[in-house]
């Protein structure tokens, strides 16, 4: 921890925080409703709200995650006085459920949940760490409030609401000046902060890019020294790691989580590669942006941040080929193999897109022609081709293919937008948005927005019929392939048509097969 204070900020830079904690009414009735258990029994337990309510509250954000820490008493003792006072007041009971202690989810107390008023409490006791070298899992025991707050991650985090006294105490006596300078700071030296618990380093870069605070300096240097580094690669599970950055993805500020990241030389720390990775020269990634908040985003956003990985793989112990972005989806970060086929996905689609752009933006002659998607397509006028191209993509990739098409911004080379295209004064993120709006409008009036659920206009057993086939097979999926560009480049095409044109051009197949 620096023991010199934060640095004075201009009074636009600094945050508003509260000088009182203002309750709702339902605060109020839950509160009330546990000094009448304190006062019931002759308790002389001392309740406070911790962490996160606190700091929001001060804030002036709505928080509903209530989380009470007792200073005498386990959690579940508690909930049993509370259920003790309902009962001998008439009142229903409410169940108890006990979270037991699991470090690997941050639960290194157990924990006790009932509902108060409608809303889930949480109840845990005050507590002290003491932490082992090879192991973030600390021992631990009953401790003081001011214990309990030295012992927390983050002095943003380290406030509490004493509930008897209706007061706030900043027991480590610097988060409230830290929320109003706008300071991500450990009450704690740092480095020894992190050693503990590493998970802590990217706590700290969440909540840094949540509230768009500064890292402290002091903090940064620990956050990117080789111990902490070789701490977070030892004593963090990858359920862990892929769990905080799933919450700085899913965020307002995934960006900046990223930036922090980055700054940090944390990248290849947090996003590890099998060694084995083809070719081994690797960069991390450059700055991401857009779309809104929702499952698009986020995929978007990995997207980007692993772009310059998309072309790089290993051989598993089968020597078959795997992108490395598949690895850290699900080896490094342990997050869903869904997220790691959806962002593959967008990676090729993005790819494809790419070779259309000048076809779509800057048309000029034979462009569509020279288009390679790597298998062969449908011989049709160039007037019809960028129709069948494009639709392709976009039903490959479906509801995605806006995220895809926004990658393939990021790929596409801005030096060959010449200037006459764009006024002067745009940079480079308006020439890419400009591209992006120009394709988008493109697949708009082309009528492919929704292109996958398009109908067949013929089944399997029609194309059976023409091929006379008993049974399917690959030319069948072949000719399904086929009619599928077909439905494409004729767009008002009937099925007899369809099948008057297969039967010609199978006949022709045959012809020179023979």
């Amino acid at each position: 921890m620096s023991t010199s204070p934060p640095p004075p900020l201009s009074p636009q830079l600094k945050v508003q925080v509260k000088d009182k904690i203002d309750l709702t009414d339902k605060e109020n009735q839950i509160f009330e409703r546990l000094l009448q258990v304190l006062r019931h029994f002759s308790l002389q337990t001392q309740l406070r709200v911790a962490g996160g309510w606190v700091r929001d509250k001060l804030l002036g954000k709505e928080c509903f995650d209530i989380d009470i820490a007792l200073d005498n008493m386990l959690g579940r003792e508690f909930c049993e006085k509370v259920n003790e006072y309902l009962a001998s007041t008439g009142q229903e009971t409410q169940g108890i459920g006990v979270i037991q202690c699991n470090p690997d989810q941050s639960k290194h107390l157990e924990t006790a949940r009932m509902r108060l008023c409608d809303v889930w409490i949480d109840f845990v006791n005050l507590r002290s760490e003491d932490y082992s070298e090879n192991s973030r899992i600390p021992t631990m025991r009953f401790g003081t409030a001011e214990d309990d707050a030295y012992r927390r991650d983050l002095t943003i985090n380290s406030l509490f609401y004493n509930i008897n006294t209706g007061c706030v105490e900043d027991l480590t006596g610097r988060g409230i000046a830290d929320l109003k300078s706008r300071k991500i700071v450990t009450p704690l030296p740092p480095k020894n902060t992190f050693l503990d618990d590493p998970l802590r380093v990217l706590r700290a870069i969440r909540f840094g890019a949540r509230f768009e605070f500064v890292l402290d300096d002091e903090l940064k240097e620990s956050a990117s020294s080789d111990e902490v580094k070789a701490a977070i690669a030892d004593k963090i599970s990858r359920e862990r790691i892929g769990h905080e950055v799933d919450l700085m993805m899913s965020g307002n500020q995934p960006v900046k989580a990223m930036s922090y990241i980055q700054d940090l030389q944390l990248f290849w720390v947090v996003f590890t590669l099998p060694l084995e990775a083809e070719p081994r020269a690797l960069e991390a990634c450059d700055r991401l942006g857009f779309l809104p908040i929702d499952e698009q985003r986020r995929l978007l956003l990995y997207s980007a941040l692993f772009l310059p990985l998309r072309m790089i793989i290993y051989r598993d112990n089968k020597a078959k080929k795997i992108p490395v972005v598949n690895y850290i989806f699900r080896n490094s970060l342990k997050l869903k193999a869904s997220d790691a086929d959806m962002v593959l996905n967008i990676h090729n689609a993005a790819e494809k897109f790419k070779s259309l752009i000048p076809c779509i933006a800057f048309p000029c002659d034979n462009q569509v022609s020279e288009v390679d998607f790597g298998r062969e397509i449908l011989d049709v006028p160039a007037t019809s081709k960028l129709r069948v191209l494009a639709g392709l993509v976009v039903r490959e990739i479906k509801d995605f293919w806006r995220v895809a098409l926004l990658v393939s911004t990021l790929l596409y080379p801005t030096e060959m937008v010449h200037i006459e295209d764009f006024s002067e004064e745009h940079i480079q993120i308006d020439k890419k948005n400009e591209i992006f709006n120009i394709v988008e409008n493109e697949i708009v009036r082309l009528d492919l927005e929704k292109i996958w659920e398009v109908k067949p206009l013929v089944n399997g057993k029609d194309i059976m019929g023409v091929l006379q086939l008993k049974s399917g097979g690959p030319l069948v999926r072949e000719w399904l392939q086929k009619l599928f560009e077909w439905q494409l480049a004729h767009p008002s095409g009937t099925a007899e048509e369809f099948l008057d044109w297969m039967r010609e051009n199978h006949a022709k197949r045959a012809k020179m097969q023979t």
